[in-house]
């Protein structure tokens, strides 16, 4: 991921809707949320929706899918991997131990 990429994505992150759209379908995992569902669980109305997804989505951050009828969106955590990389690509000096309690609070957590 290049300069303007992560200012895309960090941009697309910076609005609360987008932000809860995109933590919505991290939790989501692999099953994903039909835009219906996203829209029914977070309040939006489904057009300001559409808009918010089609950001999120320009910037590498979710994927949709068509399901017959319906399109289902996915968190793309490729580009949310992309991302943190970018972020931390010079982190803590060549000195991995520094970083090591931010990388075990980003992991998984039950």
């Amino acid at each position: 991921m290049d300069k303007i990429e992560a200012l895309d994505a960090l941009s697309a992150l910076s609005q609360e809707t987008r932000l809860e759209v995109f933590r919505l379908l991290v939790k989501a995992g692999p099953e994903g949320a039909a835009a219906g569902e996203i829209s029914a669980r977070l309040g939006v109305f489904a057009n300001t929706l559409s808009t918010h997804l089609g950001i999120l989505a320009r910037a590498g951050l979710v994927r949709p899918e068509r399901q017959g009828r319906s399109i289902r969106y996915f968190a793309d955590l490729d580009g949310m991997r992309g991302l943190l990389s970018f972020l931390m690509q010079d982190c803590c000096n060549g000195r991995p131990e520094i970083c090591a309690s931010l990388v075990d609070e980003i992991v998984c957590q039950s």
